[in-house]
């Protein structure tokens, strides 16, 4: 074998790797995974903006107990939702752990008040399932269960979580 066709044979396989790689990346939704209540939810971590410590929130009239009211965050005022109320589950006094997660779809922002921020998760599209036909009222609020090593996460879809239903 000459000089020549070792380099093509080399550059053929750096072109392979690449592509393997583009595909593995594009195979993986990454998200942020987060508690609430007993259970391990995540939303995608494109859609994240910021995750803040509570701060003082002002309460509106005329929402659902869900909508805490709005919270001012560097100078821009957003809608306060509590993820342990919409979901049906007792709230809690906010502690240590609690956080706001300050997300966006399109247009539309809202902080979603949540127990505990766990952490960036990375989640083959093959360990995604669809949502079981028994929750399909939920279906909409769900994009899918991601399965974990040791757990199941519940992936919300944003753009159903952000919609306004009051």
């Amino acid at each position: 074998m000459n000089n020549e066709t070792l380099k093509d044979i080399f550059e053929k396989q750096r072109e392979n790797r690449q592509i393997n790689k583009q595909e593995e990346i594009e195979d993986i939704l990454q998200v942020i995974g987060f508690v609430v209540g007993n259970e391990e939810f995540a939303v995608p971590i494109l859609n994240v903006i910021e995750i803040v410590k509570p701060i003082e929130f002002t309460r509106v009239p005329g929402t659902p107990n869900y909508v805490l009211g709005v919270f001012n965050l560097r100078g821009n005022v957003f809608p306060l939702i509590n993820l342990r109320l919409k979901f049906g589950i007792p709230a809690i006094k906010q502690d240590k752990d609690t956080r706001y997660l300050v997300v966006r779809h399109n247009d539309h922002i809202a902080g979603f008040v949540i127990d505990k921020l766990t952490e960036a998760i990375r989640i083959k599209h093959s360990d995604i399932d669809p949502i079981p036909e028994t929750l399909a009222e939920q279906e909409n609020l769900m994009y899918g269960v991601g399965k974990r090593e040791d757990r199941l996460v519940t992936i919300l879809k944003i753009e159903t979580l952000l919609k306004k239903d009051f």
